[in-house]
């Protein structure tokens, strides 16, 4: 099977001795890797909610523990 070089578009053979595939050579899987390193490749999905920390008063805090069972707390 063939399949394009997903940098180059070059033909590669889709085989175990393709040290590379799906890429041509180790420079279109370092370009590739760059990429994703540098986050301009990425899975698409749904977008991540606010990751900002929401304040949470101490005082909300003891009355979700207080609604624990007894051995919550217990190893």
């Amino acid at each position: 099977m063939q399949v394009k070089c997903p940098i180059c578009a070059k033909s590669v053979v889709w085989a175990p001795e393709s040290e590379f595939r799906p890429f041509c050579s180790k420079k279109c899987q370092l370009i590739d890797l760059g990429e994703w390193a540098a986050e301009d490749r990425k899975i698409a999905g749904k977008p991540a909610e606010d990751a900002t920390p929401k304040h949470i008063d101490v005082e909300e805090i003891e009355a979700m523990l207080a609604q624990q069972q007894e051995d919550f707390f217990k190893h």
